[in-house]
């Protein structure tokens, strides 16, 4: 299995599932600012090409 070097690909991935998970009814409680950072973050580096 071949890794991604995009690391902004990577993050936007990981929101995704965590998103899906949430439809789903996982609960992250006051964690789920989490998810907000990983998408902005996910942004920032897509943007810039890393």
């Amino acid at each position: 299995m071949k890794f991604t070097k995009n690391i902004g690909m990577v993050l936007l991935a990981v929101y995704l599932i965590i998103d899906g998970l949430l439809g789903f009814g996982l609960n992250l409680g006051p964690f789920v600012f989490l998810l907000y950072l990983v998408a902005l973050a996910a942004g920032v580096l897509i943007l810039i090409g890393r």
